[in-house]
């Protein structure tokens, strides 16, 4: 679907291996700072629901939910099954790799929020996976993409590599628009004014809601 939308170069990436390669050892590092999680950690906070059931998209060791949203379940989908084992936040997680399948292997509206942490650079046909995460979500459940200025180049899509973090916003922007019903489409940035240390990572938060 994507590459009807887009020129067909723009998902293209460095390394075109299978990514069952890259993602085989587990990396149990954080790919933002302190301030960046801590930012991302309040962005949480304010928009996911107390207590709601999470969808932690291309997850990891570490999801950054903050300990006060107490949710009900927090489901994992992800590259490597050791990163995921060792994340206390995932009540259960599953092995998938949306670059070969986009459909999520859950029913409809089962979610009250998804996350993506730090990894929509890596999509190569995101408008169907922003579609299967509409479906998967309950009405008015919201989404939360979220990314910095960090990245593997190699795995990163070419579009990504050759924009700024200003278009960025604009990219994952036209990902929910051009992808299913959606309301309330949101961009922020935060951890970017003087109060943070220069060397600080930024954080960029683009957030929508399935429209009821």
């Amino acid at each position: 679907m994507t590459n009807d939308r887009f020129p067909s170069d723009f998902f293209v990436r460095q390394d075109m291996s299978d990514d069952s390669f890259f993602y085989s050892a587990p990396r149990k590092v954080v790919h933002i700072d302190e301030n960046a999680i801590d930012a991302l950690g309040s962005v949480y906070q304010d928009l996911l629901p107390v207590g709601g059931v999470y969808l932690d998209l291309m997850s990891s060791w570490r999801s950054h939910y903050p300990e006060g949203l107490k949710p009900t379940q927090v489901v994992g989908l992800g590259m490597n099954a050791e990163e995921m084992a060792d994340n206390a936040q995932l009540d259960t997680y599953v092995v998938h790799n949306l670059n070969q399948r986009a459909n999520l292997p859950y029913e409809n509206n089962l979610f009250d929020a998804v996350t993506c942490a730090v990894s929509v650079q890596y999509l190569t046909d995101p408008v169907p996976v922003f579609a299967e995460v509409n479906r998967v979500l309950k009405p008015n459940g919201v989404f939360v993409v979220a990314f910095s200025n960090r990245c593997f180049p190699t795995k990163a899509v070419e579009i990504w590599l050759a924009t700024n973090d200003e278009q960025h916003i604009a990219l994952v922007g036209q990902y929910f628009q051009l992808s299913s019903n959606w309301a309330e489409l949101t961009a922020q940035k935060t951890n970017t004014d003087d109060g943070y240390p220069r060397e600080a990572n930024p954080l960029y938060v683009v957030w929508a809601r399935k429209a009821g």
